[in-house]
């Protein structure tokens, strides 16, 4: 899940943390396009 923050764009994981109830943050990145493509990085990375 990628939000737009004033930082930046930030990439939250898919699932809720049980513990917080939050979702976890992955990174920020400055353009949305290097968001995307990191996001993609790690489902790739969770596959193999």
């Amino acid at each position: 899940m990628i939000r737009k923050l004033k930082a930046g764009w930030r990439i939250y994981s898919r699932k809720k943390d049980p513990k917080t109830g939050k979702r976890r943050n992955l990174g920020t990145f400055d353009t949305k396009e290097a968001a995307r493509k990191h996001e993609r990085e790690i489902q790739y990375f969770k596959r193999h």
